[in-house]
């Protein structure tokens, strides 16, 4: 079966419960299992002390039981009862029960961040805020405002929790630490080439357009010689975090080096200064960074573009593959990788999120935007890189504080603020001329508010639990191919 099948696509989507492959150094996980970082050695060229003078050292991976417990064993023999039944061959059954006893000591994590982890820089950036560059949780609660969840539950190195609307700072972790940001750079990527081709316009990818790709890059299946709309394109963007959609798209921008200058001008345009570009899709390079606060702003200001929500949104899609007889294309089905719209065996989707990236690389951990609404209410959350090593860790802590966040929001002074683009704020918490930041605001209101309410691509779309079931059991039923 060629790379552009439904079956190379389940084969990866499932990756993290049929196997916890370790990570090759640099490569992308972007179906996320988070304890793959744990698999690089500190003295690996992937460590970032060796690839990445900006980025914190590699710390040490919790030491995992020697045998699996009697509870993992119990649910490994369930799952291999219930493979059986399906009709399953009992060779498949075995292989299911023996990577669920394999993955449970990785998956049990530890309770505790790493006393050893790295810590923040003790002075960073003050834009948005003074309070923003001060190291630690930074919260103002107001009496009767429910309590954060506490450093056992929240883990990541760096987070901030926001109105999407308002720009208004709830809380904040470290959000100007500036760390590898893996596939979450896609935002960024987004909100520079998106204005620029129309979504009919269609490409046909030479073998140059793919040259250049990061060794086990995650990837949509985008052929040589083959034509593709850029609206196909921007989905493998964002449903896949496919490298070699972005590579296609900045080779029709005039190139990769052209692209990141480009990247870096817009970060610098949207008061983005904690970010440094080397690579257009995130792949983890020396230098490359940002932090929970840029992703943010990359966020928001992406949400203002009707064509980058619809794309974010997108629980599933169909993918065109390979040119059968009579020029006819097929296609093949791929689904949003991002956990808290498409949902995993181990966690549901959250109810009203819409978007918008996830990233996984063996320097950055797992990192997560997402935004969310509930009522008239809408919330960002970046969550970096995970302390601990859970399966989906870093969407488990983003649906936390977007938990509290819609609890919280009314009972809690601002830390700060996500500013604007430079020409309508001035970047340190000061509108840049009277009356230009209210219309920035109001613009934004606008633009979030376009995407047309509960039916909307503020809804999550295009997936249910039968549909999930349905793509669980396909999952099962096929090997997995490639790499991500």
């Amino acid at each position: 079966m060629g790379s552009g099948s439904i079956r190379r696509s389940a084969g990866a989507l499932f990756r993290g419960v049929l196997s916890a492959p370790r990570a090759k150094a640099g490569t992308f996980t972007d179906v996320p299992t988070t304890f793959c970082a744990s698999t690089a050695s500190p003295a690996s060229p992937a460590s970032p002390a060796a690839t990445d003078p900006t980025a914190p050292s590699a710390s040490p991976a919790p030491a995992a039981s020697a045998a699996p417990t009697a509870s993992a064993a119990l649910a490994a023999a369930g799952t291999a009862g219930r493979a059986v039944r399906n009709g399953f061959p009992l060779r498949t059954a075995a292989a299911l029960a023996a990577s669920g006893l394999l993955a449970s000591p990785l998956l049990a994590g530890t309770a505790h961040a790493d006393p050893k982890a790295p810590a923040p820089p003790s002075t960073m950036s003050q834009i948005g805020g003074g309070r923003l560059g001060t190291p630690g949780v930074q919260v103002a609660l107001k009496p009767g405002a429910p309590k954060l969840p506490g450093p056992d539950t929240l883990t990541a190195r760096s987070w901030i929790v926001s109105d999407a609307a308002s720009g208004k700072v709830l809380a904040a972790k470290n959000p100007h630490w500036r760390l590898a940001p893996a596939s979450t750079l896609k935002m960024l990527f987004a909100d520079t080439v998106m204005p620029k081709f129309p979504k009919n316009q269609k490409h046909t990818v030479k073998p140059a357009d793919l040259a250049g790709m990061g060794a086990g890059s995650s990837l949509v299946g985008i052929k040589e010689n083959l034509s593709y709309t850029v609206h196909d394109l921007w989905l493998g963007v964002f449903l896949r975090s496919g490298n070699d959609a972005v590579h296609t798209l900045s080779a029709m921008n005039g190139g990769t080096k052209a692209t990141v200058a480009q990247m870096q001008q817009r970060a610098k345009d949207l008061n983005a200064n904690d970010t440094h570009v080397v690579t257009p899709d995130g792949y983890d390079a020396p230098g490359q960074v940002s932090s929970a606060y840029d992703l943010s702003l990359f966020a928001r200001e992406g949400l203002r573009n009707a064509d980058f929500r619809e794309y974010c949104s997108t629980a599933s899609a169909q993918f065109p593959g390979d040119e059968g007889k009579g020029g006819k294309r097929a296609t093949f089905g791929i689904q949003n990788t991002n956990r808290l719209l498409s949902g995993d065996y181990d966690i549901k989707p959250y109810p009203g999120i819409a978007g918008v990236k996830n990233g996984s690389t063996t320097n950055a951990g797992s990192t997560f935007t997402g935004v969310a609404h509930r009522g008239d209410r809408k919330l960002l959350v970046t969550v970096m890189n995970p302390e601990k090593k859970e399966h989906n860790e870093a969407y488990k802590e983003a649906a936390k504080l977007l938990d509290w966040g819609f609890v919280a929001a009314d009972k809690v002074d601002p830390v700060g603020r996500l500013v604007g683009p430079r020409s309508e704020d001035d970047g340190t918490g000061a509108v840049k001329a009277k009356g230009k930041g209210k219309g920035a605001h109001e613009s934004t209101q606008a633009a979030l508010n376009g995407a047309g309410g509960a039916n909307g691509a503020w809804t999550a779309v295009g997936i249910g639990s039968g549909v999930l079931a349905l793509l669980g059991i396909v999952a099962f039923a096929v090997h997995r191919r490639g790499r991500e």
